[in-house]
């Protein structure tokens, strides 16, 4: 399983195919949902749940347990998530710039943060700056948590 391909051959993908993704929704005991400032294209700027793409060769079940040990730092098969629905997402650019758009097929999971006790101070900072806990009416109003995170709620 290749973590990062080499630039030229992962642009040319991202110029050509879809991504498979997992997107991960983690809720608080009071309903409150999880969200990272993003760092990187696309949707660099953006309020956004926790993520990542499926790699070649790697099952659903394994891509699940890595992006939640990734991104969220805790163990969690995808039997311990509710599969919510699939998604497309659509940007107009990429990591690689403006020059290329990308094109997502996520698979989107809730997990319920009480199973896990996830500490926001100690998260990642690799895809997002920042974490907060936020009350779904309110991310539904804030321009700021991308559209395609308020498509999970609507």
């Amino acid at each position: 399983m290749t973590k990062f391909l080499p630039d030229p051959l992962f642009s040319t993908i991202i110029e050509n195919t879809p991504l498979i993704s997992i997107d991960l929704i983690v809720k608080n005991d009071i309903g409150e949902v999880l969200l990272g400032e993003r760092l990187n294209a696309p949707a660099r700027g953006f309020w956004f749940t926790p993520g990542g793409r499926i790699y070649k060769y790697e099952s659903m079940a394994e891509a699940f347990k890595r992006i939640a040990y990734d991104e969220l730092g805790i163990e969690a098969s995808i039997d311990q998530g509710s599969f919510i629905g699939t998604f497309e997402h659509f940007y107009d650019d990429s990591v690689f710039g403006d020059h290329i758009s990308t094109h997502y097929v996520v698979l989107a999971y809730t997990l319920h943060h009480s199973k896990f006790k996830i500490q926001t101070s100690s998260l990642t900072k690799d895809q997002h700056s920042t974490y907060r806990w936020q009350s779904i009416d309110s991310l539904l109003a804030d321009p700021s948590v991308h559209t395609h995170v308020k498509w999970y709620f609507t």
